[in-house]
């Protein structure tokens, strides 16, 4: 899918620099400072990028009612690029509720693939919307921090956030 033009903005955060990408009012990605293989997809579509719009200062005032601790839940329209399985995947993080966590089996269990985990492993790590499409809140089984695009400690700190702010 060619999104058209793809509008950009940069957020200095808590857990880092974000990268912000949207077109056509939808968000596609939130994507870690020094992630450049996203970048990169988008760049390979032929897709012209320049400076945000307000759609994207709605993300970007979204993005810190939630480092700030007001905001719980995110009201905007998603449009991450994936295959089927990995829709299902990211579907499925988002009904995680916020403060709580789930494990990689967990996950392909609600998916009815209970031997799925490394498959769920894998659509997560390509989850083009950090934060709001909620990787974070998945562990390992025996209550591990595993893999983390944007650092085990920066997922530590969203899980600790979370739990701090309720």
């Amino acid at each position: 899918m060619n999104p058209g033009k793809i509008l950009f903005s940069r957020l200095d955060s808590p857990v880092g620099k974000l990268l912000l990408t949207a077109a056509q009012n939808r968000l596609l990605g939130v994507y870690w400072d020094g992630d450049d293989s996203h970048i990169q997809r988008l760049m390979a579509d032929s897709c012209y990028c320049e400076d945000r719009d307000s759609f994207l200062d709605t993300v970007v005032t979204q993005l810190g009612e939630y480092f700030q601790g007001l905001r719980s839940e995110f009201d905007l329209p998603l449009a991450p690029a994936g295959t089927a399985f990995q829709q299902r995947v990211w579907q499925r993080l988002q009904a995680v509720p916020h403060g709580q966590t789930r494990s990689y089996g967990e996950i392909a269990a609600q998916l009815d693939n209970p031997k799925g985990a490394r498959a769920v492993g894998a659509a997560i790590g390509r989850n083009p919307i950090a934060i709001i499409i909620p990787c974070h809140r998945v562990i390992g089984s025996g209550g591990t921090l595993t893999g983390f695009a944007g650092g085990l400690s920066n997922k530590q700190w969203l899980l600790e956030h979370e739990q701090r702010v309720g």
